[in-house]
């Protein structure tokens, strides 16, 4: 009897004849970039180093696109964004000690934003991998250990003949529910070795489903069907697995509002009659939630920002949909499903009960007017001012994407993307520096339409080197950099906490000399002219910089009582 696991394929005439005399000056980088191509890759960011110097020679004998940029953990932010962008592994080539571990803070938001990024670094030749103190440049004890309780899965490459199947293994690794980074790693000498292992030229690309056990569905089919003021959160897993309109589809049939949370953004219409939108950073909302009998959680753990800094205390049943095991129930008790949201979206699509609720738009309308009054009553219309402006210049089709800084703080809550995988921060991991290399990795991914990234003058200097990146390849990305002469965020703090700010004031450049220093074009605006300056440098090809010279306030808390 034969089994379907039994077949195998068979090589083609050619293909045997290429497999027996592969062509000649190929070397153990050949059968990487080989395996990223077999799998399905075009473009692979990166920055070089001595020993990952193969890799690179074997990118002049590929197909595949390179976008290096200046700072490894840039390379990593470009690479990220290309994942969310494509849902595609993004590959990322690094080399050994120093630039790889220059790349963990990258690594840090791809894990924590679920971005599915292919890191590849060199390593120190085979006879000092082990621990021995042998004294190469870059070595260290254990490099992989720098990298464990970061990415979702580590391959320690020894051998050319392992090359192939380690990258395949990865690659699926990062593009399994949940998505994330990964990390391989393979010997200078392994690299650099003439190679006569025939050409790769196919690759099983296809990552293995997380599907939801049926009698949980059931469970959470009925508790919802039955429920009389459910409620949905809306977190980064319905966008990473593409299902936004099955998300509708379900709160439609239930009659259930639902909120979004940072990550979230853009997975429900933000003018929807059901739509909460994402003022989840609100004791309004937070009430509403917490009233919630049933409240059905999808792709999210219920972390700080999406809890209103964990003072959110549900008291009705909660339904947890979750592909990251380690965040199922991490918080709070719930019929926890551990899937991939799409799946488990639709399984629930085909087993609950329509409800009817005329009151849930009514609902809806009061909370969002109880949150519009108290940020009025705040008397920051500068802060809405610059937000809308932002908003009426970028296309309702492009893509953005917010460093850690005040504005973006804003956006997290009162931004409407205009759909889903269109705005994109750093509240993974929190790190500086994320948004003007990733929006250059999402203008690598798509060119069509213009790409905005946003940062404070604190972010931006630590990305300032990748000006030149977007010069070079000439990147349709447009950088606003709202300048307020610190890290404005912290300098709040700071005042709130002790009365006086320390270390948050900082000298900085004239930014648009600095751009145009790189052959940048670049604008000071202000408030009222904001709007005009960024649609302009957003319609003009390649990237450009607007300058914006304001102290910006955020709303004020509502977690911390009183």
């Amino acid at each position: 009897m034969t089994h379907d696991h039994d077949l195998v394929l068979r090589p083609t005439a050619a293909q045997t004849e290429a497999a027996l005399n592969p062509p000649p000056g190929r070397n153990g980088g050949d059968l990487v970039v080989e395996t990223l191509a077999a799998l399905g890759a075009t473009t692979v960011f990166g920055l070089p180093g001595q020993h990952a110097l193969g890799m690179f020679d074997a990118l002049s004998r590929s197909d595949l696109r390179y976008v290096g940029l200046r700072v490894e953990n840039n390379a990593g932010f470009a690479a990220d964004a290309y994942g969310r962008i494509t849902g595609e592994a993004a590959p990322l080539l690094l080399s050994t000690g120093p630039g790889a571990l220059t790349s963990l803070a990258a690594l840090q938001e791809a894990a924590a934003a679920s971005a599915p990024v292919l890191a590849i670094s060199s390593q120190v030749p085979t006879a000092g991998l082990g621990g021995g103190r042998h004294g190469y440049l870059h070595e260290l004890p254990d490099q992989a250990a720098s990298f464990r309780g970061v990415v979702k899965s580590v391959h320690t490459v020894r051998t050319q003949s392992q090359i192939a199947s380690a990258v395949e293994a990865a690659w699926k690794s990062a593009l399994t529910a949940p998505h994330g980074p990964v990390w391989v790693e393979i010997p200078q000498d392994v690299l650099l070795a003439e190679t006569a292992i025939p050409v790769v030229t196919g690759g099983d690309a296809f990552p293995e489903e997380l599907p939801p056990r049926p009698e949980l569905t059931a469970v959470a089919a009925d508790l919802l069907s039955k429920a009389a003021r459910p409620a949905i959160i809306a977190g980064g897993g319905v966008v990473r697995a593409d299902a936004s309109g099955k998300l509708r589809r379900l709160a439609e049939v239930l009659q259930a509002p639902v909120v979004t949370t940072p990550g979230g953004k853009g997975a429900f219409p933000w003018t929807h009659p059901l739509s909460l939108q994402s003022w989840i950073e609100d004791r309004y909302t937070t009430d509403f939630l917490e009233d919630a009998d049933v409240l059905l959680v999808v792709g999210s753990g219920l972390g700080e920002l999406s809890s209103n800094y964990h003072t959110f205390k549900p008291r009705g049943r909660v339904v947890q949909i979750e592909a990251d095991l380690g965040k199922l129930e991490s918080n709070h008790p719930a019929l926890g499903i551990h899937a991939d949201a799409r799946l488990a979206l639709q399984a629930l699509l085909e087993t609950v009960s329509e409800r009817t609720d005329p009151s849930a738009p009514d609902r809806v309308r009061a909370l969002l007017a109880k949150v519009g009054e108290r940020i009025a009553a705040q008397e920051l219309t500068l802060e809405q001012q610059v937000l809308a402006s932002v908003r009426n210049a970028l296309p309702a089709d492009s893509p953005s994407f917010w460093d850690m800084t005040i504005l973006a703080y804003w956006a997290w809550s009162a931004f409407d993307a205009k759909g889903p995988n269109r705005m994109h921060s750093a509240q993974g991991a929190g790190g500086l520096g994320y948004g003007f290399p990733a929006a250059l990795g999402a203008a690598a991914a798509d060119p069509t339409h213009p790409v905005l990234a946003v940062s404070g003058d604190g972010g931006a200097l630590y990305s300032i080197a990748e000006l030149a990146t977007a010069r070079q390849y000439d990147l349709n990305v447009t950088w606003l950099i709202v300048d307020d002469g610190g890290y404005g965020i912290l300098r709040e703090y700071m005042t709130d906490a002790f009365g006086r700010p320390t270390a948050t004031e900082l000298t900085r450049p004239d930014y648009v000399a600095l751009a145009e220093s790189f052959g940048v074009p670049g604008v000071r605006t202000t408030p009222e002219t904001l709007e005009a300056d960024l649609a302009k440098a957003l319609s003009a090809s390649g990237p450009s910089v607007v300058v914006l010279p304001a102290v910006l306030r955020m709303f004020a808390p509502t977690h911390l009582g009183g």
